[in-house]
């Protein structure tokens, strides 16, 4: 589905993506570990087009789309969630996901159209928050939501826009105790649909162990692991100088 060959980013000479090849199949769940500043996101930016690639190629379903902007990936079925909540924060809860139903129904700001297909895309943006359990605050401003209703909807946007690849990253971060069940009860049910493939960074190994298929880990820039979660976090190797944490504590 998705494929990364010698994807390299310099800033200022630094290589913050350093030669990094890896594909990514249908129906599976991909974490991405490594420490900070290892370039996990970096490396989500540069496969979602939020960053221009110095080196190598992406491709998604065998077509290279390493020169297409951020808007026609995204058409072309790449979905992204960010590290930071990102939604209209003056429009309804309802209105973000309704403008994500449209995209995706290639309608624009056709208005005259979009008056006569008001009620079905009202009714396909309601069954959106109905599955992420925000319904019951479709007519709330975004920017009144808790930070975890937040993250629940911009689930609904990615839901919303159908994707064939997901990407979140850091989904729970920043999100209570409480919260976090809600996310990855979403992100399981995604997984359950095996036309779509997961791209997941995460710091919590918790949450590794429960969603992914397998794990790769970036250090420096570079692909240090890749394998079945149980190979990769039990690696010393991994958890001393990968993740940060000495063998046998997580």
């Amino acid at each position: 589905m998705l494929e990364t060959r010698s994807l390299t980013v310099r800033f200022g000479g630094q290589a913050a993506v350093d030669g990094v090849t890896c594909a990514f199949h249908r129906g599976t769940l991909t974490a991405i570990v490594g420490p900070n500043g290892a370039g996990k996101t970096t490396y989500f930016n540069l496969i979602s087009g939020q960053l221009r690639a110095t080196a190598g190629d992406v491709f998604l379903s065998g077509a290279r789309i390493t020169t297409l902007p951020a808007s026609r990936r995204a058409r072309r079925g790449l979905g992204r969630a960010f590290q930071l909540t990102n939604l209209f924060p003056d429009l309804s809860v309802l209105e973000n996901v309704r403008l994500a139903v449209q995209a995706q129904a290639g309608i624009g700001l056709d208005f005259l159209g979009l008056a006569a297909r008001h009620t079905a895309l009202h009714d396909r943006a309601m069954a959106v928050l109905e599955r992420v359990n925000l319904a019951s605050r479709a007519a709330v401003p975004a920017a009144a939501l808790s930070h975890g209703d937040q993250r629940k909807l911009e689930v609904a946007i990615l839901l919303a826009m159908q994707p064939r690849i997901f990407m979140f990253d850091e989904p729970t971060a920043g999100m209570s105790v409480d919260e976090v069940p809600v996310i990855l009860d979403l992100i399981e049910a995604i997984r359950q649909d095996r036309d779509r493939t997961i791209l997941l960074v995460e710091h919590k190994m918790d949450v590794v162990r429960r969603l992914a298929d397998r794990v790769i880990v970036l250090h420096q820039g570079r692909l240090a692991a890749d394998g079945a979660p149980e190979d990769v976090v039990a690696s010393a190797v991994v958890q001393e100088a990968y993740l940060g944490v000495r063998a046998g504590d997580v």
